[in-house]
């Protein structure tokens, strides 16, 4: 039993133990309040309606006296079964407890009862019961620091505590929000509104982020808010490449918009946050370089490059090294610890939109050797939904794709094709494909000097530089294709201009 009210002055629990309690100022009592305590199963005895207003958010374990916690819990269990809730229901379940006979049995609960408030400041008194509960777990949390922190072993590096450590505040931050619960329609009627104003003030008319891609904006309408899109394909379709360019599309958008004195809220670019698990920090600024420089990646990795070259290599290294545009490179990421870094960057950069290379690659946080590859992606594709919710922001997740693609004469992807689709399709928003026909036609070159080669070299021709951007799903519009041009030298995804859609030249 405890002893001190917050106040310090003398209550029923622990007054036979008080002298062996430390005695001179130094001594601090974790933050409670007994009273308070008292206050609130007064009024839930009293009037059983006073539940329903801590219910959703106040738990027994938030009781600092036990006994306490013990008593809410079935008061609540009582309500619930539509049962009264009263000092003559409580006390043959308590008949027995120790900590309840200590104080009297039954004349302890006409003693809350005594102690009630009204209904009206119930809610005041359950919140600062929460709210201490979450500041004991604080100090809690704080002494773990140190205990581990002075644990100098070789196995855990100071890395390693940092990262427990903050997992662990942003896990208490998440408990410590009281339930939203319900909300007046009005309010989400309102922010809808809100949305459609931003979209129709800007020139794109998006009511999400561009990807810089004015076909694929089109149809999808930008990339919105709380969303999970799933962009998978086959290898060498250009995956990482595509992600790449809308992410750095939409870090060009966002500066574009400062340097206008725009509202961040009401701009269509993002603060990016890239997680890479698959390329080094090293190989992906390569990629940007290439496309920014309009310089092929191979060149550059050679350093091929001429005076020409090198200046524009400059002014990409300039334009990229401004952009606000993070990357995290750290291999077989758990969801656990890519959620902790984002809320980080959140906090500390205002991120707008995160793209993770690649979903396979990411670890689950409560893996077991009893858990199977279909559960383990299900965690994750949950947790990145639940992020994406979270922030307020897109989550764009690339994936694998099945080799039943290849099997098939028509490679076109479909979402059968997703690795464990059953839960990637559940959990996306939007999932896309990217189809290279070029890709396959080159790998079908017939023998030269044939009726067929000339048809296959016809074909080559009419297919080059194109790519699709398959909608297999979307919740707020339409599914289709959407076709753009790749140069694969440069690793670039640009709109596409039809034959029919080129400018007139007189001759």
């Amino acid at each position: 039993m405890r002893a001190m009210s917050s106040s310090g002055n003398e209550h029923p629990f622990l007054s036979a133990i008080d002298d062996q309690a430390p005695a001179g100022d130094d001594f601090r009592t974790v933050p409670h309040s007994i009273e308070a305590e008292q206050a609130l199963l007064g009024a839930l005895l009293v009037n059983n309606a006073a539940a329903e207003q801590v219910s959703g958010f106040l738990e027994p374990g938030h009781f600092y006296e036990m006994l306490h916690g013990r008593l809410y819990e079935a008061c609540v269990k009582l309500i619930d079964r539509g049962q009264v809730a009263t000092p003559v229901t409580l006390k043959p379940f308590f008949d027995q407890d120790p900590a309840m006979r200590e104080l009297g049995g039954g004349a302890y609960l006409a003693q809350l009862s005594g102690s009630a408030v009204t209904v009206f400041n119930t809610e005041h008194y359950g919140r600062l019961i929460h709210d201490l509960a979450i500041r004991r777990e604080l100090i809690a949390i704080g002494e773990t620091m140190t205990v581990d922190a002075f644990d100098n072993e070789i196995d855990c590096p100071a890395s390693d505590q940092i990262e427990k450590a903050e997992q662990q505040l942003f896990e208490l931050a998440e408990k410590g929000q009281a339930e939203s619960g319900f909300k007046p329609f009005r309010r989400s009627v309102s922010q809808a509104i809100e949305q459609i104003e931003h979209a129709y003030r800007r020139d794109g008319k998006l009511s999400g982020i561009t990807s810089g891609l004015r076909a694929l904006d089109d149809m999808l309408g930008g990339l919105h808010k709380s969303d999970l899109l799933i962009l998978a394909g086959r290898p060498s379709m250009g995956k990482t490449a595509l992600a790449t360019n809308i992410a750095f599309n939409a870090a060009r958008a966002y500066m574009r918009a400062q340097a206008a004195g725009q509202d961040a809220s009401t701009s269509d670019g993002a603060m990016i946050g890239f997680f890479s698990l698959e390329m080094s920090a090293e190989q992906l600024a390569t990629r940007l370089l290439s496309e920014v420089a309009g310089i092929p990646s191979e060149k550059l990795r050679r350093g091929m490059i001429n005076k020409n070259d090198f200046q524009r290599l400059v002014k990409a290294a300039q334009e990229i090294e401004e952009a606000p545009f993070f990357i995290d490179d750290t291999p077989a990421l758990s969801i656990a610890a890519l959620r902790s870094r984002a809320r980080r960057l959140k906090r500390q950069h205002g991120l707008s939109f995160i793209v993770v290379d690649y979903l396979q690659l990411l670890k689950s946080s409560t893996r077991s050797k009893n858990d199977n590859w279909v559960q383990e992606v299900s965690e994750i594709t949950q947790g990145l939904k639940a992020l994406a919710k979270e922030l307020n922001l897109p989550v764009l997740a690339l994936s694998q794709l099945s080799r039943a693609v290849e099997q098939r004469d028509d490679k076109k992807p479909q979402l059968s094709d997703l690795r464990e689709s059953g839960s990637i399709e559940q959990d996306a928003d939007v999932v896309m494909f990217v189809f290279r026909e070029e890709y396959y036609h080159e790998r079908r070159e017939p023998t030269p000097d044939t009726e067929a080669h000339d048809d296959w070299k016809a074909k080559a021709e009419e297919i080059y530089g194109r790519a699709e951007i398959i909608i297999g799903k979307q919740r707020h519009g339409p599914t289709g294709v959407v076709r753009l041009h790749f140069n694969r030298e440069t690793t670039r995804f640009g709109d596409l201009l039809e034959d029919d859609h080129l400018p007139y030249v007189a001759d």
